[in-house]
């Protein structure tokens, strides 16, 4: 029965979310509008989606009038400067720049001339790289490669790159000046000024003298304000619970206690409100969120040493801040002192600025943990989304997380450890040190033969950093070995409570090689039982090697292939797989031209045609029938999975029109010209084969752990249980894979869901209870 005591405590809790998510919105707009960034606040990205397309519509109105020989003699002056800027992108700095300035913070920001010159200096910045991207555009992609990362703001990365332009025999930029800017910025507020009726000239009086300001008008103020209370609405900061989440039930309603947090969070994000649907996901949704967590306090206390001495440690990045060089004694009377003084300084000053951006995840965290370290235990809540797929509904402390994220984490009930137990736990230290991809054995072996290593960095993490720091998961490693130095070598501990994990192979493989029944593709693949883990890249890059060009076979392996076969079941195309290959030999620094990359995509997709021909002709069916059932007149397609979640896929198009700004910001702003009333027939055509794999791993998780009476977590195609409790996981989730490719045709009922007009293309080799005996199935 749970504690009045623990409910209360619950509550407060939760009405500190509320009133953090507030005060949060609260504070970064306050810091956006000290910045005059007030564009990136919630009303400013609001007012900007809906006065961009009123003022293209004004600047273009005002250049058809210069044509037809009608008013317009004031832009007709400044309109050559405009050469190098669409009306589109004039429209968004105008939009943007005007937010920025009438709601900065800044003293007389919003002056007339203030604004018509911060309006006219951004036009001409952009129109100045534009100028440089069309004249010497390899050097300003190495200048902004090398230096633009390094540079806090767009003043600044203005600066870089005229400085440095200046240095070379370039067609340089011939600045406009400050009448011309003022000017056509002029024109630029006119234009937002007539598109809106929001802002008007407001005549101040100081002294003797009269000065023209630009303000809001009354109702501008209330759109602001009407979008800022909405935004608080769905502001709550989303936590681990105290004590377990309500139960989802058909109606919804789980998670937390106060609906003024749920009703941010509905049981399917993204998905259709009214369908019902069925006991088993409910079932498996609300048996993980009654799974039990405490931090591990091993894991808390490292941390918290790292972070007091800036020590970064893969995805952990505490906040190091340099000192500032100390000024030159010469400073007032050598100007190069001075010169290499403020170079110094800027240099430490954008180090620093950036080393805070990089470490806002891991400061995020570290406030998490001082919230629950004192808890004995907590829960977290889950909702799906419209596939059927879980996701925690925190973003931190939860089972999803970041390596470090996740090594925080202990299942809060225990369990006797058992020679299988300590056979996982082995499994666990080597597979987050980077051996994932070796047999059972040689993870054991490794194991085995470092238990003094195991020692020196459970007994002295800091001491013996360089152990542990550069492995694969470093956090997660450094958990294995302190609690499998205590369970296996010190033997001080009798019970295990951390989560082990095992992946499926190349899911969306499985998945449709249970589809396809395709026993070449099962076995490679790891359905099919074998006595080492197969290895799908590196069999695709070997049939590969021969037709790719004779230069890049040496370097056909695995790593060239992976990226590419990984996402093909999820309808990546030739052009992302030129990406993936192209990255991934340049990894190996290797050169490749664009004739000889596209022989070897080529020769890549023939070689999985080759290799796993059942997931390739599925796919390609999947693609065609999808396709007829939209000129059938389908608006959407939905179908039920085998765990009885309802999917609805609902994909309309949108005719946009996407405005790059490489300055301020380096914002992109996507412009609706239509009301996107119109099926989206490509976008369903690629999307439904990775939807449905999706919808059928999260099946295969939800029917398994309905089965399981432990405490478990999952990751997408991943779970997550003690190693007492490991081997009855994965003997369940085989079994569940055998039922569900074995028992049942779903591909056909697929197929009958949505009307198809063909049979679907059912090699019909494999037999799915063979699934029972691989070891590698989940590993």
């Amino acid at each position: 029965m749970l504690h009045t005591g623990l409910l209360a405590e619950q509550i407060a809790l939760e009405r500190d979310q509320l009133r953090g998510g507030r005060e949060k919105l609260r504070n970064n707009t306050a810091k956006l509008e000290d910045k005059s960034y007030a564009s990136a606040s919630e009303y400013g990205i609001s007012s900007i989606d809906t006065l961009l397309p009123l003022v293209i519509a004004v600047m273009k109105d005002t250049n058809n009038r210069i044509h037809e020989g009608k008013t317009g003699v004031s832009f007709a002056e400044i309109k050559h400067f405009l050469v190098d800027l669409e009306f589109e992108v004039a429209a968004a700095i105008a939009c943007k720049v005007t937010i920025d300035m009438v709601f900065s913070s800044k003293p007389r920001a919003n002056l007339v001339q203030n604004v018509t010159d911060a309006l006219g200096t951004a036009a001409e910045n952009e129109c100045m790289l534009s100028h440089y991207e069309r004249n010497v555009p390899g050097l300003l992609h190495t200048l902004k490669k090398n230096y633009w990362h390094k540079a806090c703001g767009t003043e600044q990365k203005v600066k870089v790159i005229r400085t440095l332009m200046n240095r070379y025999d370039v067609d340089h930029w011939k600045a406009w000046g400050i009448k011309n800017r003022i000017k056509l910025g002029t024109w630029m507020l006119d234009s937002v000024c007539k598109a809106s009726q929001w802002f008007e000239k407001e005549l101040r009086r100081t002294g003797r003298k009269t000065e023209t300001f630009i303000v809001p008008t009354p109702d501008f103020l209330m759109i602001r304000n009407s979008v800022m209370y909405q935004a608080e609405l769905f502001s709550p900061l989303a936590w681990p619970m105290l004590i377990p989440p309500n139960d989802w039930t058909e109606k919804g309603g789980g998670g937390y206690v106060f609906n003024e947090i749920m009703d941010n969070f509905p049981f399917v994000r993204r998905g259709d409100p009214t369908l019902i649907q069925g006991e088993k996901i409910l079932a498996f949704v609300n048996q993980i969120q009654g799974v039990a967590y405490t931090l591990n306090p091993f894991i808390v206390n490292v941390a918290r040493t790292l972070e007091e001495r800036g020590h970064v440690v893969g995805k952990f990045v505490p906040i190091v801040d340099l000192p500032l060089p100390n000024k030159p004694l010469d400073i007032d009377t050598n100007k190069d002192s001075e010169m290499e003084y403020r170079r110094a300084t800027a240099r430490v000053m954008n180090e620093n600025a950036q080393q805070f951006k990089r470490s806002c995840r891991t400061r995020m965290t570290m406030n998490a943990v001082a919230v629950f370290e004192d808890k004995e235990e907590f829960y977290i809540p889950w909702s799906c989304d419209y596939r059927g797929r879980v996701y925690p509904i925190p973003n931190l402390l939860t089972p999803q997380d970041t390596d470090f994220g996740k090594s925080l984490l202990l299942f809060k009930q225990k369990a006797f450890m058992t020679p299988a137990a300590e056979g996982w736990l082995r499994f666990q230290v080597a597979t987050t040190k980077g051996l994932d991809k070796s047999t059972r054995e040689e993870r054991d072996k490794d194991t085995l033969q470092n238990h003094e290593v195991i020692t020196r960095i459970a007994t002295d993490p800091i001491g013996n950093i360089g152990e542990w720091e550069n492995v694969d998961e470093p956090w997660q490693y450094l958990a294995a070995c302190h609690h499998y130095y205590h369970t296996c070598i010190l033997c001080d501990w009798n019970y295990t409570n951390l989560p082990v994990a095992v992946d499926a192979t190349c899911s969306g493989l499985q998945i449709l090689a249970g589809l396809a029944r395709d026993a070449s593709t099962a076995r490679l693949v790891n359905v099919l039982p074998s006595d080492k883990p197969q290895d799908a890249y590196k069999t695709i890059a070997e049939v590969a090697k021969p037709n790719v060009p004779e230069s890049i076979r040496p370097h056909m392996d695995r790593k060239t292939t992976k990226r590419t076969v990984m996402t093909v079941p999820y309808n990546a195309k030739p052009f992302s797989n030129r990406s993936y290959i192209r990255d991934a030999l340049k990894e190996k620094e290797v050169e490749i031209s664009k004739e000889e990359l596209t022989e070897t995509v080529n020769a890549v997709r023939a070689a999985m045609n080759e290799v796993v021909p059942g997931p390739m002709r599925v796919m390609k069916w999947i693609e065609s029938e999808v396709g007829k059932a939209i000129d059938r007149g389908a608006r959407e397609l939905r179908w039920t999975t085998p765990s009885g979640f309802k999917v609805r896929q609902k994909l309309m198009k949108k005719q946009l029109e996407t405005v790059e700004l490489q300055l301020l910001g380096r914002c992109k702003i996507k412009i609706a010209t239509q009301d996107g009333d119109k099926v989206d027939k490509s976008h369903h055509k690629n999307a439904t084969a990775p939807n449905l794999i999706h919808s059928l791993d999260a099946s295969l998780l939800a029917l398994s752990a309905t089965r399981f009476n432990a405490p478990l977590a999952v990751i997408h195609d991943s779970v997550l249980c003690r190693a007492t409790d490991m081997d009855t996981l994965s003997a369940i989730v085989r079994e569940t894979y055998m039922h569900l490719f074995a028992e049942h045709d779903y591909l056909t009922s697929w197929a009958e869901q949505i009307g198809a007009e063909s049979e679907p293309p059912i090699i019909d080799t494999l037999q799915p209870e063979s699934v029972i005996e691989s070891t590698y199935f989940f590993c």
